[in-house]
């Protein structure tokens, strides 16, 4: 693996994390939206992640070694979470219906602030792969000089 590999690896890594991170934090402002532009109460998305083989250059797929094919990671969709959505009695909420009651996103604040917890130190853990790919790309040009 060259230094560019290992810098598009870790540069996909931040973009995904990035959506996932987006995707939470829109989740979570939504958790409360009972009307949307579709109709009906906020559903909450989640992102899902895929590998994909790191595009090589001619004399290395010439070259194909024993280990495991590079891979770098693209974010295949964002899909619509299939829970349920909950039920609230408030019947002073403009959205309710005829028994009082108020469909309310399916939004778990929880399970988004894990998401967001994750999605923080998996950015962090590749912001770190790419110092060290740049300070080693640095000293092997101090050692050339």
């Amino acid at each position: 693996m060259n230094i560019l590999q290992a810098m598009e690896i870790s540069g996909s890594a931040l973009t995904a994390e990035r959506t996932r991170m987006n995707i939470a934090a829109m989740n979570m402002a939504n958790a409360n939206t009972t009307r949307t532009m579709e109709g009906g109460p906020y559903k909450a998305k989640s992102v899902v992640f895929v590998a994909k083989p790191l595009a090589r250059g001619a004399f290395e797929s010439t070259l194909q070694s024993a280990s495991a094919s590079l891979r770098k990671v693209e974010v295949a969709e964002v899909v619509e979470d299939r829970a349920p959505f909950k039920e609230v009695y408030d019947p002073s909420h403009p959205d309710a219906d005829e028994s009082g009651v108020v469909l309310m996103p399916n939004v778990n604040e929880v399970e988004q602030m894990v998401d967001i917890m994750g999605a923080k130190r998996a950015y962090e853990a590749n912001v770190t792969a790419l110092d060290a790919v740049k300070s080693m790309a640095m000293k092997a040009l101090d050692i050339s000089r």
